[in-house]
């Protein structure tokens, strides 16, 4: 009798770990992004979290949805991949508080959740994967500065500050890492903008507004992404300012490869997204599994990976853009930008 007991045990928990590892196998992850004001989602995002997940479980499923800035659409994207199974999702918040209430039903569910990119400070996820935006925003104020400080710019010299949505947990961080950058610089902030939805057309109305304002007094711009960035060189353009005041980015998008070939933008952020999107793959099928991913830091209370990004202006362009095969000569240097891309020795 005793036999047959710890038989029947033995059937039972072999059932049970052949259904664990079949649900593993054959699992549904969800990768929810939350807009396209920046073509990194689908171009280095998505493809790097769906090639690693190829890479590590075969079998499972990704859904992948961008909410086009939109939180309730987002919202319905999240209600709609837990209906269709997913056991992880990984999202990358429109509003970093509205997301605290979707952790709080996915983990009533059972499900996890990875945020990504973005954190969600109001409710701890069960992993946070990210570059250190606090770090990048201190990271692109510092360069500038020490780059106006080495073109003679004296202190009290004004500049301009955009930042990313205010809905966005992460341009916060980079915000405040700006501010961080700029404290003890000796140059004054004239004025400040948190840009609506990341949107380059209305960081580039605002901008618009202060180089009227303000005119020649405005020496710099930290703005907190390419997007912003781009919208403020082009709001300087338009008002026939030359040469523009040197300005700062964040992705190291095409668009801003080349306006810093050009010399229209001082510098960006070099952060292959792939990186990232890889690290959330790993951390969703050791959730998958059941283990407990190994964190190297903690934030918001939330146990978390931080990647540590690089500077790029015009003297490092070569040696981490192209060197590094992170874009080619043959996708940036194109029409109006092939003899800059001779000038910095990108190409012959």
């Amino acid at each position: 009798m005793k036999f047959r007991s710890m038989m029947m045990v033995s059937v039972a928990a072999a059932a049970m770990f052949a259904g664990s590892a079949y649900a593993q196998e054959a699992a549904t992850v969800a990768f929810l992004m939350p807009d396209q004001a920046s073509t990194r989602y689908e171009k280095h995002d998505y493809p790097g979290f769906k090639a690693e997940m190829e890479k590590l479980c075969a079998k499972c499923t990704v859904i992948y949805q961008n909410a086009n800035a939109d939180t309730a659409l987002q919202q319905q994207q999240f209600n709609s991949v837990i209906a269709q199974g997913a056991k992880v999702v990984v999202i990358d918040p429109v509003d970093s508080a509205a997301a605290a209430a979707l952790v709080e039903i996915a983990q009533s569910q059972d499900v996890k959740v990875i945020a990504y990119d973005r954190p969600i400070p109001a409710k701890p996820a069960n992993f946070y994967v990210s570059f250190d935006n606090e770090g990048i925003g201190h990271a692109i104020a510092e360069s500038l500065v020490q780059h106006l400080k080495a073109s003679g710019v004296a202190e009290g010299a004004g500049l301009l500050q955009i930042n990313g949505s205010p809905t966005d947990a992460a341009a916060g961080l980079i915000r405040d890492g700006i501010h961080r950058g700029l404290k003890d610089s000796g140059y004054k902030t004239l004025a400040e903008f948190d840009t609506p939805e990341w949107a380059p057309p209305k960081a580039q109305e605002w901008a618009a507004g202060q180089v009227t304002r303000f005119g020649a007094d405005i020496k710099g711009v930290v703005a907190a992404n390419d997007g912003t960035g781009g919208g403020a060189i082009a709001a300087f353009k338009a008002a026939g300012v030359n040469p523009v005041p040197p300005i700062t980015g964040n992705d190291a998008t095409i668009a801003a490869l080349q306006l810093i070939i050009s010399g229209d933008q001082y510098n960006t952020i070099s952060k292959p997204s792939e990186i990232v999107a890889a690290a959330a793959a790993k951390v969703a099928v050791q959730l998958l599994k059941g283990e407990k991913p190994k964190a190297k830091t903690s934030l918001y209370d939330t146990p978390s990976e931080l990647f540590v990004p690089a500077v790029v202006t015009a003297d490092n362009i070569k040696a981490e853009i192209f060197d590094k095969k992170i874009q080619t000569p043959e996708e940036v240097c194109t029409g109006e930008y092939a003899e800059g891309c001779k000038k910095l020795g990108i190409t012959k």
